[in-house]
């Protein structure tokens, strides 16, 4: 009992009214230290309500990546002339064409990439079109879609070619327009359908290198002149080497004659980009191979047979092993072909492309959280004034500029830069050297056709890019980088 009453205070001496006045303080001093105990539970109540309702709707802002892929089969019918017949009428069908498409959504933004086994995809004939119909199906807008061809000149031939020089437009009535109608919808069908395959997703990208492979065509004298090397023979292809130049690049050189030693290869694109979509098991939904090297293993020897050429097989492998659908997106080759062409080099080429894209696929760190975003610009290139018999210019014959788009991406941390055009190899990687981006995959021939997109010493140099191949006048590399990198720098601030 004396131990229970110790802390009781001592009320011996205390009047009764003291006790009660003693008493009556120690309760009011209880109510209000239960008082402070109860407001500071309820402040950290209500911060932890806060805290946890930031929590949830961060993550909201925040919502996972989906994508979906799909592949539609794009094989003309025999009969259509292809790119390299000559008019020929198509006979046979070495592989089927297809068209594929990548659907990417981060929860605010959806964007489409489709490639298509096609010498082009030019902007008033096939991009504007299926963009229109992918749009009005999917609710994609026309920014953010990306269509492109992986340049095999083994497909079909049905183009206006209204970009390229004047005496190398074809007249609408010489198309096929019924295949072109059903080719733009089933390259929209692509992108419908990869649309509604969507679930959730993580993307990532690696990159690899393959420079025997290929070489740059534009071989220069010790004078300076380009001279055309559109093939070399299994011999000559014997001495290849592989070299770093002054300035980095790579070139991949030849002996081609033992009396003429001093001979310049140019620069080639040695990367192999690869991009990785995989679903939450960690199984691959898709992927892009982007690479810099002219589909022409089968064109010209086989002329009238339909192909799509190295970027088929290197696919075809990668879709085979790694499963999936593998977008082929080609890179700057405007002056790069395979060492090796013909039908057995068809299968080599793209066996040994598809085995470094496995290669590179295997270690890509993948991400769900990547935010999505699409600039789309409008650009102007001067095109080259018409010249009379008696050398008097033209200017009033040919419009003076070709109007054509330039399109940027992001995917989180990965940069999709789309160039219209046949671009050079060294327009491609002086984009790549000033832009200060880690992973960023330049495509040519997207959206538009505009033939080669040459920097300015190539047309001092001559040779056939800057020469026949072009209706662009001598500034439109320049021009084509300081627009890329103008674009690239604005989606950059919406970072």
């Amino acid at each position: 009992m004396r131990a229970i009453c110790a802390d009781l205070p001592d009320f011996t001496g205390l009047a009764a009214g003291g006790q009660l006045e003693y008493l009556e303080n120690a309760r009011l001093n209880m109510e209000s230290a239960n008082m402070r105990r109860y407001v500071s539970l309820k402040s950290a109540a209500s911060v932890l309500t806060i805290l946890v309702f930031n929590h949830f709707f961060c993550l909201a802002g925040q919502a996972a990546l989906k994508g979906g892929c799909a592949k539609v089969n794009i094989t003309p019918p025999l009969g259509i002339p292809l790119i390299g017949s000559y008019g020929k009428p198509s006979n046979d069908i070495l592989d089927e064409l297809h068209a594929k498409a990548l659907v990417l959504n981060d929860g605010n933004n959806t964007i489409a990439i489709v490639s298509a086994d096609l010498l082009y995809t030019p902007l008033e004939e096939i991009t504007a079109p299926a963009r229109r119909i992918i749009k009005e199906k999917t609710g994609i807008p026309e920014e953010h879609i990306l269509i492109c061809a992986t340049h095999t000149h083994s497909g079909p031939e049905v183009f206006a070619r209204s970009k390229l020089r004047p005496d190398q437009e074809i007249p609408p009535s010489k198309i096929d327009q019924y295949y072109l109608q059903t080719l733009i919808r089933k390259i929209a069908d692509a992108a419908v359908l990869a649309h509604k395959n969507m679930r959730g997703a993580k993307i990532g990208a690696a990159k690899g290198r393959i420079p025997e492979i290929v070489f740059n065509r534009r071989v220069k004298t010790p004078d300076g002149s380009a001279v055309m090397t559109w093939r070399v023979t299994a011999e000559i292809a014997a001495t290849r080497e592989i070299k770093t130049c002054p300035d980095g690049s790579t070139a991949v050189s030849f002996t081609l004659d033992a009396n003429e030693p001093n001979l310049t290869f140019g620069p080639i694109d040695p990367e192999v980009w690869v991009l990785r979509v995989e679903d939450a098991n960690n199984n691959i939904v898709g992927s892009i191979v982007n690479f810099a090297c002219h589909p022409v293993c089968v064109y010209p020897y086989l002329p009238t047979a339909i192909s799509a050429d190295f970027p088929g097989d290197a696919a075809d492998l990668v879709e085979q092993t790694e499963g999936g659908v593998c977008l082929f997106a080609l890179g700057t080759a405007g002056d790069i072909v395979p060492y090796q062409r013909g039908v057995k080099a068809h299968k080599q080429v793209g066996r040994a492309l598809g085995a470094e894209a496995l290669r590179r696929l295997q270690f890509v760190s993948a991400s769900d959280q990547a935010t999505l975003d699409a600039v789309k610009k409008e650009v102007n290139f001067p095109v080259k004034k018409l010249v009379s018999a008696d050398g008097e210019k033209k200017a009033d014959k040919v419009a003076e500029y070709i109007t054509t788009e330039m399109q940027i991406l992001r995917l989180g941390d990965v940069y999709i830069l789309g160039l219209p055009g046949e671009v050079l190899a060294e327009v491609g990687l002086e984009i790549k050297k000033k832009a200060g981006i880690e992973k960023l995959l330049v495509i040519s021939l997207s959206n538009d056709a505009i033939g080669y997109v040459c920097h300015s010493r190539a047309y001092e140099e001559g040779g056939y890019e800057p020469g026949s191949g072009t209706n662009l006048e001598k500034r439109a590399g320049e021009i084509m980088i300081n627009q890329a990198l103008g674009l690239i720098s604005q989606i950059k601030q919406g970072e």
